[in-house]
């Protein structure tokens, strides 16, 4: 039987974990993967991706796109042409590896729900290829991934059920597990351990964070609360820090939060800041030093950005090449990764 240490680990200890054949090290918290890729190799500083969208508020004349454009996080400045999803989509939900982005679920004009997951490769550009089905459609929260496993909770517009896939593999997602409590439309962040939900609003509004633990299976447990219930929010990291942004409630289609919670503990949500435009359907991304938001049921077309470690109100990034709303973002430096 394996025996605790007899002290505790020093920051930068270094092990094999033998259940995921990876080497990784100890930051004070938490084991996390080494990788021997960097994104400056693969892209001069890491790369974020938003995809999907509508560029109209909704109704007869819904304009929904397949349009994914792309930023470097590091610098600031208008987004890039990147390539096109294989449909057009809104509410779509997005995660990432090093190297692969993936999009999955979402709706389009006159569909009930999509189950088509694509996906591309990051450090290149170009059009996104099929890679499977996700065994459940329309909406759910936003994506959950290490470097190896890509989960997607709520899907089938706010079921308790949850999908995962392994990202370096094409296919069908797989069930991992449930929701404690049901929700879609709500943000997602992730260390390189656990990943963690914040709100939703299908089949109901809420205001519960939830958490699971990636590299296994099984349903979700209470983390804590928002400190309203709200949906329509997107979600970025660091390998620690969670952020939480944007959102709608009853009665109000734009809020300016941004509020966050340490991943690594368990509690309730802490004010950070505000956006400089109040949005929900924000796409979200981070290089686990910079969360950057685009776009929202403003149509604006503008990006903003916070420092992850500090507090504080977004500033101005740049622009999209398209303004829309209910796009998903993606990254290869997000803090799933590390």
């Amino acid at each position: 039987m394996e025996q605790p240490p007899l002290q505790s680990t020093p920051v930068g200890a270094f092990r094999f974990n033998t259940d995921s054949s990876k080497m990784e090290y100890y930051d004070g918290n938490q084991w996390v993967n080494i990788t021997s890729d960097s994104v400056e190799v693969q892209t001069g500083g890491t790369r974020g991706l938003f995809g999907g969208g509508c560029t109209t508020p909704g109704g007869a004349n819904d304009l929904h796109v397949n349009t994914i454009d792309y930023i470097n996080i590091t610098t600031t400045g208008n987004a890039t042409d990147f390539g096109d999803l294989s449909v057009r989509r809104d509410f779509v939900n997005s995660l990432s590896s090093r190297t692969r982005g993936l999009w999955a679920a979402g709706n389009d004009p006159g569909t009930a729900g999509l189950n088509v997951i694509d996906y591309v490769t990051i450090p290149s550009t170009g059009n996104a290829t099929d890679f499977g089905d996700i065994n459940g459609a329309n909406r759910c929260n936003g994506g959950i991934s290490d470097s190896t496993r890509g989960i997607f909770p709520g899907c089938n517009g706010g079921t308790n059920v949850i999908h995962y896939v392994t990202i370096a593999t094409i296919g069908d997602s797989i069930d991992f597990g449930d929701q404690y409590v049901a929700a879609a439309s709500g943000g997602s962040v992730n260390s390189p351990t656990r990943g963690v939900t914040g709100g939703g609003d299908a089949p109901a509004y809420t205001n519960v964070i939830q958490y699971l633990t990636i590299s296994t299976l099984g349903n979700t447990a209470d983390f804590g609360d928002l400190s309203a219930a709200r949906g329509l929010l997107t979600g970025a990291d660091s390998a620690t820090r969670g952020l939480f942004l944007g959102g709608n409630v009853p009665g109000t289609d734009n809020l300016n939060f941004i509020e966050y919670i340490t991943i690594t503990t368990l509690g309730n949500i802490t004010d950070f800041g505000d956006l400089t435009t109040a949005s929900g359907q924000v796409g979200g991304t981070s290089d686990c030093v910079r969360a950057v938001t685009a776009g929202g049921r403003h149509f604006g077309g503008q990006m903003e950005y916070v420092q992850i470690a500090t507090t504080g109100n977004s500033t101005d990034f740049g622009d999209q090449t398209q303004a829309r709303r209910g796009l998903s973002g993606c990254s290869n430096g997000h803090g799933g990764l590390g």
